[in-house]
């Protein structure tokens, strides 16, 4: 076994990490760091000293996360929340209850707070449980301080009602904090939230992306199990189409990221008339349908299209992962505009790329871009027809558009590619 795939099958079984989400030189990095910090000139020293020091896992494990987020980061699912809160009198009985993981330094749930406090409800009617991997986030969740890299965007009224600034830097109130609890675990811990009755709402974004395909499943039927009839569980944007593969609705609201427990009505399956003020939409895009007829006009996109593909097939077919792998991290660092011009910077290097494209249109997603978003969607199916994850943002995207029959032939499609 080469000296780090042992360190890979340890971060595997503990946490679920798939090394090549985050690249291999970040794993080497954080060896080097831990190595250094222990006193230890060699791997197969460390390697000795993790199977007797639980504690020194848990601080490689530190080593490796790389903690990025803001308040109301994607701020469609804390509206959309709000919206859908569950149908039941609120006035007695058990409180609203509420999960985040992984919480990271508390950004996320502490928006939950301020938007349910917000929406109206009284703080003894919803709970909030938090939870994380990682000790260091904890305690900075906890002490509930932040700098300004955790307040982004233009929305930050939320700021001056909730937040009271000091030598530290913002300090949440006290209203806020007592409706968040936090702990130490893992999605994967045997002993997690044991005995604890189901959640109506589960906030688990962007930790999926992380896994490999089988325990991204296996992640998915863990947070059903822990998620109460008709509750609600929201995810990342590149980890929608996952949920599809699973009992559970999608919540027809656009970059919410949204999904009901349980499977979808077969009611749903046969298309809805769109709305009156919706008649004249747009027709779908060509390469999405197959007519009969192929008049000039339609062979010459058709031609273009092909051309397209072709100069993808004479391309590398995978680039190197540490590309990738810093494109991504730039975005989740919410640096949208170096994402986007690194991700133009490789597909000029390395030719058409699907994963590339797929990429850039998750940043200009995330950015408000919407025509930037689709055309990258777009080349993404020119690329590789049956990307589910293109497919479901384009189709929320053609919803918002207007275009409504082009949205539902994305998610037939979506519901035939993760059928078969």
């Amino acid at each position: 076994m080469m000296p780090l795939e042992k360190f890979e099958i340890l971060l595997k079984r503990t946490m679920g990490l798939d090394i090549q989400s985050i690249g291999r030189p970040m794993l080497e990095r954080a060896l080097q760091e831990r190595c250094g910090s222990c006193g230890i000139d060699e791997l197969d020293a460390y390697w000795l000293l993790l199977q007797v020091s639980e504690r020194e896992q848990l601080q490689l494990i530190e080593s490796v996360i790389v903690p990025e987020t803001w308040f109301f980061r994607n701020r469609e699912a804390f509206i959309e929340m709000t919206h859908l809160l569950p149908q039941r009198p609120l006035s007695g009985g058990q409180p609203l209850r509420i999960l985040s993981l992984p919480c990271s330094t508390g950004e996320e749930p502490y928006s939950i707070a301020m938007a349910l406090l917000d929406a109206g409800l009284s703080p003894r009617h919803f709970r909030i449980d938090a939870i994380d991997i990682s000790q260091r986030s904890l305690d900075i969740a906890r002490q509930a301080v932040y700098g300004k890299n955790s307040f982004r965007g233009d929305f930050l009224t939320f700021r001056y009602k909730y937040f009271a600034l000091n030598e530290q830097g913002y300090a949440l109130s006290e209203t806020v904090r007592q409706q968040v609890y936090f702990m130490q675990s893992n999605l994967f811990a045997a002993d997690l939230l044991a005995g604890q009755v189901p959640y109506d709402i589960i906030f688990c974004r962007n930790l999926l992306i992380y896994f490999d395909r089988a325990i991204q499943h296996q992640a998915v039927t863990i947070l059903l199990q822990r998620l109460a009839p008709e509750g609600l569980l929201f995810v990342g944007p590149a980890e929608s189409a996952l949920m599809t593969q699973h009992a559970l609705t999608q919540v027809k609201a656009p970059m919410s990221f949204a999904f009901r427990q349980g499977a979808p009505a077969q009611e749903l399956a046969k298309p809805a008339a769109p709305p009156a003020t919706a008649v004249f939409t747009r027709q779908p895009p060509m390469s999405l349908l197959r007519p009969r007829s192929r008049p000039a006009a339609e062979r010459i996109i058709q031609e273009k299209q092909e051309k397209i593909k072709a100069s993808a097939d004479t391309a590398p077919a995978l680039l190197p992962q540490t590309t990738l792998a810093t494109a991504q991290l730039l975005a989740d660092q919410g640096k949208l505009s170096e994402a986007a011009n690194l991700c133009e910077q490789l597909i000029q290097r390395h030719g058409a790329s699907a994963a590339l494209y797929y990429l850039m249109g998750v940043v200009h997603d995330a950015a408000d871009r919407k025509q930037a978003a689709t055309d990258c969607y777009r080349k993404v199916l020119y690329l590789e027809p049956a990307h589910a994850e293109a497919m479901t943002h384009l189709a929320a995207l053609l919803q918002v558009q207007g275009d409504f029959a082009g949205a539902r032939l994305l998610q037939q499609r979506v519901r035939r590619s993760t059928e078969s």
